[in-house]
């Protein structure tokens, strides 16, 4: 009854192209990203900013960059960790070696290099796809670990292998506390994710999207594969990229290879999975659900084996995150392959036809 379209006629083109068709959803993001902003900083405490927020932000934003590559373009990746990687170590070299270097330029110097090396290893997907395309761009992965870990330079010749930033500032506002990251790091999920929401639907968008469904048939009606394939690449990298300069800079502070390994790239592989691929929807809700469950977990299993008698180590609730995580992934691929974003289109067609679903 609420969720209804009546009434709301569309009388120009531009009014027929809004991104949220129905008012009510328009005036439900707003109200979302105005409570984002104002009422969570609030009601959350530092626990919350510091283990669920924040990660839940920074993931976001890269699963959206995987997203566009994988379900938008339907090109497979398993180089993503290494995009966040280059992200934030050619960040950290621009903001310590050029002084006074502004903190946003820093972590968009970062997704650029990213965006150079993605389209650099996107290269075979001219000629490759699937499988093979997946272990070329796992190349990457290997490829950046070693670079990282051997090469000096990208350290700033540190003896221990490790960098760290601190004291993070913008335009005179000092970025320290878990709140100030928070917001920070909100402001570049929302703006890049209504211009993701805007690319996918631009012609560009639809370039993608028919390369993903059939690219001989795209190639014959005039869409060039070379464009279309690299540019998705080019995209993604660079907002893998910022995430992964937000990741070290912004919740890590300090960082090794280790924290970009391929488990990484898994681990955004399948937020997008369990989230919807070709959604910008799924990609927030792949990282809220991949954020959140191994906090439930820690905290439910040994709930459980208390209530039985059975005392349950924290090993145990390891290798069951990982169990889990494999059972929900082979789950999505069977009963529902366009994941959680699919489910929240299904209820809200069934709200607009409310009382009478089908």
């Amino acid at each position: 009854m609420f969720y209804r379209e009546n009434g709301q006629f569309k009388t120009s083109y531009r009014s027929d192209q809004q991104i949220f068709a129905i008012s009510q959803d328009r005036w439900a993001v707003w109200a979302l990203i105005a409570f984002a902003f104002v009422g969570v900083p609030m009601l959350a405490d530092e626990y919350m900013f510091r283990a669920i927020l924040i990660p839940f932000l920074i993931l976001a934003l890269a699963a959206l960059g995987v997203n566009i590559l994988v379900g938008y373009c339907g090109q497979i990746s398993l180089g993503s960790g290494a995009f966040m990687a280059v992200g934030a170590y050619m960040a950290y070299n621009t903001y310590v070696r050029i002084d006074g270097m502004p903190l946003i330029v820093a972590l968009l110097a970062g997704g650029f290099f990213a965006t150079v090396v993605g389209m650099f290893f996107g290269i075979p997907s001219l000629r490759v796809k699937g499988l093979y395309l997946a272990v070329a761009t796992l190349a990457a992965q290997f490829f950046c670990d070693w670079a990282f870990l051997r090469v000096g330079w990208f350290t700033n010749n540190s003896a221990s292998g490790s960098v760290s930033v601190s004291n993070l500032s913008l335009m005179g506002w000092t970025i320290n506390a878990p709140v100030e990251k928070y917001l920070f790091c909100l402001a570049f999920l929302v703006v890049f994710g209504l211009l993701a929401k805007n690319l996918v639907r631009s012609a560009i968008g639809r370039e993608w999207m028919a390369i993903r469904d059939m690219d001989v048939a795209a190639a014959v009606i005039g869409i060039r594969p070379v464009y279309a394939k690299l540019s998705a690449f080019a995209v993604s990298s660079f907002i893998i990229g910022v995430a992964g300069g937000l990741w070290g800079f912004v919740h890590l502070g300090s960082w090794e290879p280790a924290a970009f390994s391929i488990d990484r790239s898994f681990q955004l592989l399948f937020m997008v999975i369990i989230g919807g691929m070709g959604s910008i929807m799924g990609s927030f809700f792949g990282a809220a659900f991949i954020v959140i469950l191994p906090i439930f977990l820690n905290q439910f299993l040994p709930w459980m084996g208390g209530l039985v008698g059975v005392t349950i180590s924290t090993a145990l609730v390891s290798h069951a995150e990982f169990m889990i995580f494999g059972a929900l992934i082979v789950w999505f691929l069977i009963v529902e392959p366009h994941g959680l974003a699919k489910l929240w289109s299904i209820a809200k067609q069934k709200l607009r036809l409310w009382p009478f679903p089908h």
